[in-house]
């Protein structure tokens, strides 16, 4: 194995234009972390947040982008247990996904469940990471309950909307065109087209939503609040149209209302752990049962990144953007 990688960097903050393809030195597994051969690199909107000076990585984690990717297990730090060499992964990252190797914690990997290639599962991570935590662990959602999800067609959304189904709830998603609106109900959710129709009053007259996942913000928040039913939640995990908003926090007294939300890349080692403990015990099955799927927008070589950038940032795609990174 050459002491040296092919790896995309942010040369410049900025525009996609930034990214640049180089080579750096392999990184090294220590206590607790194995070393990943890496087949595929999902792409994210925190990548490009990260690309455009917004979003820094924490300081013990690789400068590259690339919060999740599968790959093979070619290298064990010290402390590790659960992985041997050879073993194929999907791995949620600190950061370093975009890049031939990557290092990760031994517990943030899970094994590629049965019936998923490694194409599919370097989709899995981030994104399953992200919301089985925020809407059911932090979300509380339960059957029957009336369940919004904004950006219906980005992975996250489509995730959601999946697990949601699975777990027996009622499913609303608003996306911004037809096509986007047909690949939500292909999903079994009610699909909500947000440029002529208002989500706020479809929910309100079907009793209010019990719980709203938003990563939109902005403008949204206030409209979220006015859509929740009583003792409904609210949960944060991004802000594309801004974190500010102006809230009427009687209507949060009146109809007893819990806002709150979260970020995965800042939390502890051991809070990561047992998120994947969780999805092992409770997800996993359901992705190999295939009440879960993963929908691939589209594909793109390491050296393209900065296309696959552009692809997010046009809000076009339905479903998962990948980095190929291992040649067949």
């Amino acid at each position: 194995m050459s002491d040296m990688m092919k790896a995309v960097e942010i040369a410049t903050p900025g525009d996609a234009d930034g990214l640049r393809l180089t080579d750096r030195p392999l990184p090294v597994p220590g206590y607790d972390q194995i070393l990943i051969k890496i087949a595929y690199a999902g792409i994210n909107r925190p990548d490009v947040l990260q690309r455009q000076g917004s979003y820094a990585p924490p300081p013990d984690a690789s400068d590259l982008p690339g919060l999740e990717a599968s790959g093979e297990v070619v290298g064990i730090g010290a402390g590790v247990t659960r992985w041997r060499v050879g073993d194929k992964v999907a791995a949620l990252l600190p950061g370093g996904g975009y890049a031939e190797y990557a290092v990760c914690h031994g517990d943030h990997a899970l094994a590629i469940p049965e019936g998923f290639d490694l194409r599919e599962a370097a989709c899995l991570p981030e994104t399953s990471f992200t919301v089985w935590s925020n809407i059911v662990t932090r979300g509380g959602l339960q059957a029957g309950e009336r369940f919004l999800v904004h950006g219906g067609t980005s992975g996250i959304g489509m995730m959601a909307i999946q697990i949601a189904h699975a777990l027996g709830a009622r499913v609303w998603a608003t996306a911004g065109n037809d096509e986007k609106c047909a690949a939500i109900a292909d999903l079994g959710a009610t699909a909500i087209n947000y440029r002529n129709e208002d989500f706020v009053k479809i929910l309100r007259e079907e009793g209010g939503a019990d719980l709203i996942l938003d990563m939109v913000g902005g403008s949204y928040i206030p409209r979220n609040i006015k859509t929740l039913a009583n003792d409904g939640r609210l949960v944060m995990i991004a802000f594309l149209e801004g974190p500010k908003a102006e809230v009427n926090f009687a209507q949060i007294m009146v109809k007893r209302l819990n806002v709150t939300g979260s970020t995965l890349r800042p939390q502890s080692d051991a809070a990561k752990a047992r998120i994947a403990e969780s999805l092992r015990e409770h997800l996993w099955p359901m992705l190999e049962s295939g009440a879960v799927k993963v929908s691939i927008d589209s594909e793109f070589a390491l050296k393209d990144a900065a296309e696959a950038h552009r692809r997010m940032e046009s809000s076009g795609h339905i479903g998962k953007i990948v980095l190929k990174v291992a040649d067949d």
